[in-house]
């Protein structure tokens, strides 16, 4: 007996800059879906225009969920991701809609499709130490041990990114095994759907380059200083805070107090973001087996929308076929 077809689902990735917002918009003027933020920064209240969220013109006319969930004082995990899009799924699904989720957080994308491997809890006492360690050797030495200890994750990060360094080393320590062997041998969860994975990925990484640093500056002509003076006003913050750690907030709040220049701040923000499209990218090519479309294509929106029209189509027709 053939088992009834899963219900349609649509995944957009890209890197930052890549223009998905603009053609997730397109496709909800052309097809019956409904939008599901897969963004690790926009989950944050009054974080806007940093984080390049929709204005509200935008959300009332194109509605996103999984936007605006959370204080910057807290913090929110690929755990909690997971369980919130797959009700957001269900709900869209159950109303009669697509689910499309549109997003660069990679890791999260990951955690929907993958599930989440039973991973050590966190260990205060001996993040102090890697800390500690950290503050003496300095974190690419601290990348050098990684390496020695799990490769795989290592080639994956950068020597400056202290905060998953620090999680990896406290996962190899408390586990005795290497994290990347630990996610490798996690149960395999898919979600219920029908699933269709599409990446929009640049044929030029300088045109990229050229889009980040237009976007960066559009941030800071939009008040990106004024709205982090706003954040810190409003909530009780600290420049460890994940909502703080985010691209362009980290290095606003170092100029903010005096710790760089206002042109440095902007170069290194650029250079941060042009990093994190980077990690994004090389996440896309090892991670997902998602259709490739150009994301500088002068037609992006049509292509996209013809191969969701067959996708959808096809579904369309399975479920007939029942």
């Amino acid at each position: 007996m053939m088992l009834p077809p899963l219900p349609p689902a649509i995944l957009l990735m890209g890197p930052t800059a890549s223009g998905k917002t603009a053609v997730a918009m397109a496709l909800a003027e052309r097809f019956p879906v409904e939008l599901v933020s897969v963004d690790s920064a926009q989950v944050f209240r009054d974080m806007d225009i940093g984080t390049a969220k929709p204005d509200r013109a935008t959300l009332a006319r194109v509605p996103h969920r999984l936007i605006d969930l959370i204080s910057p004082e807290e913090s929110y995990s690929a755990a909690r991701f997971r369980a919130d899009a797959l009700a957001a799924m269900a709900a869209i699904t159950a109303a009669g809609k697509i689910p499309l989720l549109v997003g660069g957080t990679m890791l999260y994308f990951r955690a929907l499709l993958h599930g989440l491997a039973e991973l050590p809890q966190a260990d205060a006492a001996l993040r102090a130490e890697i800390d500690a360690e950290a503050a003496r050797l300095g974190w690419p030495a601290m990348h050098a041990r990684l390496a020695a200890l799990d490769p795989a994750t290592a080639a994956r990060l950068q020597p400056t990114d202290s905060q998953r360094l620090q999680r990896a080393l406290e996962i190899c320590r408390l586990s005795g095994r290497p994290m990347s062997e630990l996610l490798a041998a996690s149960e395999r969860q898919p979600p219920p759907y029908e699933l269709l994975s599409l990446a929009l990925l640049p044929s030029e990484r300088a045109v990229l380059h050229t889009r980040i640093a237009r976007r960066f500056d559009e941030m800071l002509l939009a008040g990106l200083d004024d709205e982090l003076c706003r954040l810190r006003g409003k909530y009780a913050l600290n420049p460890d805070l994940p909502s703080m750690r985010c691209v362009g907030y980290r290095q606003m709040w170092a100029a903010q107090d005096g710790l760089m220049s206002y042109p440095e701040m902007r170069e290194r923000g650029i250079y941060a973001t042009r990093q994190l499209a980077k990690r994004q990218i090389t996440w896309l090519g090892n991670s997902f087996a998602a259709e490739p479309f150009d994301c500088l294509a002068p037609d992006l929106t049509d292509a996209v929308s013809r191969r969701v029209n067959s996708f959808l189509a096809a579904a369309t027709r399975a479920r007939r076929a029942q």
